[in-house]
């Protein structure tokens, strides 16, 4: 884990945490937050909202990125996401990994615990070979 980054990446990462406060979790009682950074400098918040039937569900990372989308922002460089584990973060789940690929392959992922630890990763890492927009074109 890593513990040393600049101001902007630490409002980012406190964004994340504050953003579960708006969490939706009755059912699994497990609060995630986001905060999504695009290219213009906007900071859009998502938390996760749960459905009693589970699949509607919707995660933070999807809520981020839908709210900036619906806002008119298209171009994203960073993403942090938390929950409320202390001894690890948490990863995005392979639905939200594919949909943020639909913004790009360069996404800088932050994974922050409520300790304020973190770890750094990107998007093609936690998403090799992946299938894009890009895809489509060579077909």
């Amino acid at each position: 884990m890593e513990h040393s980054h600049d101001e902007a990446t630490t409002q980012l990462l406190d964004a994340a945490l504050d953003a579960r406060s708006n969490s939706h979790s009755p059912y699994s009682k497990f609060r995630v937050g986001a905060a999504l950074l695009t290219a213009e400098g906007m900071v859009f918040k998502g938390c996760n909202i749960e459905s009693c039937s589970f699949t509607p569900t919707i995660c933070a990372e999807r809520v981020a990125i839908a709210s900036a989308v619906a806002a008119g922002y298209k171009k994203f460089t960073t993403i942090a996401i938390s929950s409320d584990l202390n001894d690890t973060p948490i990863t995005p789940c392979g639905v939200c990994r594919q949909f943020m690929r639909e913004f790009g392959k360069d996404l800088q992922i932050w994974l922050v615990c409520p300790d304020k630890r973190f770890c750094r990763t990107t998007l093609e890492e936690l998403l090799p070979a992946s299938f894009g927009p890009d895809s489509l074109e060579k077909a």
